[in-house]
Order: structure tokens, then C-alpha cells, then sequence
């Protein structure tokens, strides 16, 4: 949960930690309120809005990406962790509940952090799976070794922002979130330059 101290094992989650201390000393030293939003694995796709990233390197839309041919294969970096099926776990939170999230803590008067996820956990094969059934498409996968970095879990508690704010993930299942993100890349299989 928040309270909990923050240990990254990584420059990026370190310099994310490193902001929340700056925003911290500046609101103590000069009073400007702040709200921290700390996304887990921000996912899915509304209408208009998915992921296209140059190049791809988040999960969903790589495996989506082999669905629709664009890529040979899925690279699982890591199949050796102390997790029920060997690979990482991560809390996917769809897009429109982080949307959600940032309305509410704009009405915020006090200054703080809320962790934004959906408390439930999906492994990289949970997500390869979910993926075949929602696309009906073979998704080949191939096997490397871990990355620098990679936590075997990564599991929020958003148990604060549900009990100040009212806030609740509307997408709680990973087929609900995939599925969304399939239509937005069936839509959109270039991504943006379509």
C-alpha cells in the first residue's frame, strides 16, 4: 500500500521515487498541493486511445501485434520465477479507470499518492493465453532469460484511493482489457499512422 516504504530496483522506478520526494519538499517548503497517481501496467484501449509505442515494448500490444502477423513472435524474458508458471506477474489497469482515477484526485485539496491498479495479478502466460482466446489467432512465443530489473511480482494495493475518493477499476478481468485492446489494434494495426 502507500504507506509501505518504496524500494525501486531500477532507474526508472527511482527516478519516479526521486519526483515524489522533489514534489513532497516543495509542497512542504512553498504549500502547492500535489497528487501522485502511481500506475501499475497501464493497458487496454478505449475508442480513439491505445497503445503505440516506437518500438512496441509493453506485453499487450507486442502479443496483439503477433496476432495480427505484424511480429513473429513473443519474447518471454524470464520463464524461472518464483511465480506459479515461471514468469512475471503485473496488475493491468485499463486506461479509462486511470482516466477515471485522475478526475477524481483533481478534486483533491490534500497532497498525496495513490497506487492505481486493480489488485489482482496476471502472469506473462496468463496474458499470452487471455490473448489467444479473445484474438481465435496462434501466438508464438519464445523463451529468454530474465531482464535486469524485472520484480517477479508487481501487485497494487489501491485500497487508499477506493476509500478516500470513491474510486473503483470499472475493467477487473484481463479478457475485458485485452478484448478492448484488440479492437483498438484491429482498428488500428500501425498504430497512430493509420
Amino acid at each position: 500500500d502507500e504507506t509501505a516504504q518504496p524500494r525501486p530496483i531500477s532507474p526508472y522506478g527511482e527516478s519516479k521515487l526521486a519526483f515524489e520526494k522533489i514534489l513532497r519538499w516543495y509542497d512542504e517548503i512553498h504549500g502547492l498541493k500535489f497528487v501522485c497517481l502511481r500506475y501499475f501496467n497501464a493497458s487496454g484501449a478505449s475508442k480513439k486511445f491505445g497503445e503505440d509505442h516506437r518500438p512496441e515494448t509493453h506485453l499487450i500490444p507486442t502479443v496483439l501485434q503477433v496476432a495480427l502477423g505484424e511480429r513473429p513472435n513473443v519474447e518471454i524474458y524470464g520463464t524461472d520465477y518464483d511465480t506459479p508458471d515461471g514468469t512475471c506477474i503485473r496488475d493491468y489497469i485499463h486506461i479509462l479507470d486511470l482516466a477515471n482515477a485522475h478526475i477524481l484526485a483533481l478534486g483533491e485539496a490534500a497532497s498525496g499518492c495513490y497506487n492505481l491498479g486493480t489488485g489482482g495479478g496476471s502472469s506473462v502466460r496468463e496474458v499470452i493465453e487471455s490473448s489467444r482466446k479473445i484474438t481465435r489467432r496462434k501466438i508464438e512465443t519464445i523463451d529468454k532469460p530474465r531482464r535486469p530489473g524485472d520484480p517477479p511480482r508487481l501487485i497494487a494495493s489501491s485500497e487508499r484511493i477506493k476509500k478516500e475518493l470513491g474510486w473503483q477499476p470499472q475493467f477487473q478481468s484481463l479478457d475485458a482489457i485485452i478484448e478492448s485492446a484488440w479492437k483498438w489494434h484491429q482498428k488500428f494495426p500501425r498504430g497512430y499512422s493509420d
